[in-house]
């Protein structure tokens, strides 16, 4: 009777780890970093603030130039996608 308990609670535990991996992935944000839109180069996130002269890049990440590479400035453009999401964004 014990090893079915056992089992019984290795189904349980499974099943809410892929429960939980399922929300993370999808109700994730993306990557975001400050850069400028001009050069693409990093900056510190200070300057994405209220009034300072970067912006949000999301996804992608920095090249070994400093610059950022592989997302965009516009948030709606990524998809984190990741187990369970749907292709339109997901969440």
């Amino acid at each position: 009777m014990a090893g079915r308990r056992l089992r019984s609670s290795t189904v349980v535990l499974g099943g809410m780890g892929l429960l939980a991996l399922t929300i993370t992935s999808c109700g994730s944000e993306p990557d975001k970093r400050c850069a400028d839109r001009t050069t693409q180069k990093t900056l510190p996130s200070s300057e994405c603030r209220s009034g300072g002269s970067g912006s949000y890049y999301y996804g992608g990440g920095k090249g070994g130039d400093g610059k950022v590479q592989g997302g965009s400035f516009d948030k709606s453009a990524v998809d984190r996608g990741g187990f369970g999401c749907s292709g339109s964004g997901g969440g």
